[in-house]
């Protein structure tokens, strides 16, 4: 048995440093994975991931099982109860994590696999669970003929590259490509990037958004169950919501839909509700 602090590491010349936010999670996983572990148990204040968050949905499912792919789309949409970056370690040596909860021992937790072969308990469900943020900003850059030509693409995230913007999706058009960034890094540059663009790259017209949101639901079993997509938007179309714009592999392991900030609890809800009674309900 060996007792491990965590939350700080040293670097080569022997100088100690703390850890951020996630520093204990990420501590455990490399542990787990340089002792070559059969199980990675993550005791926290929660017992596991929940299908949504509980300040906007009432009393929402727990997750008992969960694939890493999920975790990461989940995590880094917002579902805060594991540092997305923390998972890697064992994720490489394909050991499992059980998310516990240390004020009540007996829940089972949420299970983290790197894949699941046979389904039970919420298998019957169609996604594994719903997650968001607000506050992003489109910028849409117009082009004739921009699918066969792709370097003012390439250019503009060049320098988007170059102000340290992160870009969180790409979505391209005949004519146009869209740009979703969070609001806050771009807010300050953002007209100063529109004069630049127009400047060097000459498009042919440029169009900026503020205010959306974006809400992805993850779940393993969309793929082969159809009518996934259609449940999704028929759910939002039901209860006024209006869609501004639509992100998905080809895996579709998740759905993201941006809609206005001022809908993001309210879609939430309403996906919650569309997939988890049949029919759906109003928010």
């Amino acid at each position: 048995r060996a007792v491990i602090p965590g939350f700080y590491g040293a670097f080569p010349d022997g100088g100690v440093r703390t850890f951020s936010r996630g520093g204990s999670d990420i501590s455990g996983a490399l542990v787990a994975r340089a002792a070559e572990a059969e199980l990675y148990e993550n005791w926290t204040d929660v017992s596991g991931f929940l299908m949504a968050d509980p300040r906007i949905v009432e009393n929402p499912a727990g997750i008992e099982r969960l694939t890493y792919r999920e975790l990461r789309e989940l995590s880094y949409m917002g579902a805060s109860v594991l540092h997305e970056e923390s998972i890697l370690p064992v994720k490489e040596k394909n050991i499992p994590l059980n998310i516990r909860n240390t004020n009540r021992p007996e829940d089972p937790g949420t299970m983290i696999l790197e894949r699941i072969s046979g389904e039970k308990g919420d298998a019957n469900r169609i996604i594994t669970g719903i997650a968001g943020r607000r506050s992003f900003t489109v910028l849409t850059i117009y082009q004739k003929h921009i699918a066969t030509d792709t370097r003012i693409i390439r250019k503009t995230l060049e320098m988007l590259e170059t102000c340290r913007v992160e870009v969180e999706h790409i979505t391209l058009g005949v004519d146009s490509f869209n740009l979703v960034m969070p609001t806050d890094q771009i807010r300050d540059r953002i007209y100063e990037l529109i004069a630049e663009i127009k400047n060097r790259l000459q498009p042919d017209d440029v169009k900026v958004e503020d205010g959306i949101a974006l809400i992805a639901c993850v779940g393993r079993r969309m793929v082969s169950v159809p009518g996934s997509s259609a449940k999704l938007f028929g759910a939002l179309g039901a209860n006024n919501i209006n869609i501004r714009m639509i992100a998905q592999g080809s895996e579709e392991i998740s759905i993201i839909v941006g809609v206005d900030n001022k809908d993001f609890e309210r879609t939430i809800r309403t996906l919650y509700d569309g997939f988890m009674h049949e029919g759906g309900s109003k928010a």
